[in-house]
């Protein structure tokens, strides 16, 4: 057996820490040579590529605190030492990433989609002259009171 065999401790590299990020988020407009005036067009494939970059930096953070997470997990088991209240906070630090990632997608869905709008119920979006939110119903045009 050799040397690299024998050890049974794993060593995972360290995650990145866990906050806002330290580099500083770019302007989305910036300054152009026809007075700042833009082409609609221009201004939302610019939008876009912002939101695209933005979902790929969560991502790539929400995959990292995800096998962090099991990691911790992993390594707590096996020395049957658990700290729920360890798993717990990461647990909910990689809540907010995944949130923060699923209102980006649905901001790059509602741009595909060239959608009307999003559900006050559930928050999907929807087109132009549709009444009932297709996820959960929810009425999208006021009602008016009959007497």
């Amino acid at each position: 057996m050799s040397d690299e065999t024998a050890s049974p401790t794993v060593r995972l590299p360290l995650a990145p820490p866990v906050g806002p990020p330290r580099f500083p988020i770019p302007d989305p407009k910036p300054p152009t040579s026809n007075g700042g005036k833009k082409p609609t067009v221009e201004a939302k494939e610019e939008e876009s590529a912002e939101l695209i970059a933005q979902r790929d930096r969560l991502l790539e953070k929400f995959t990292v605190m995800q096998a962090d997470l099991g990691g911790a997990f992993y390594e707590m088991a096996i020395r049957d030492h658990v700290r729920l209240d360890v798993l717990t906070r990461k647990a909910a630090e990689l809540q907010r990433v995944d949130a923060e990632l699923l209102a980006v997608e649905r901001l790059l869905e509602l741009e595909r989609a060239d959608a009307a709008g999003l559900c006050p119920g559930c928050g999907a979006p929807y087109g132009p002259a549709v009444r009932f939110c297709a996820q959960c119903g929810t009425p999208l045009v006021p009602t008016e009171a009959r007497s």
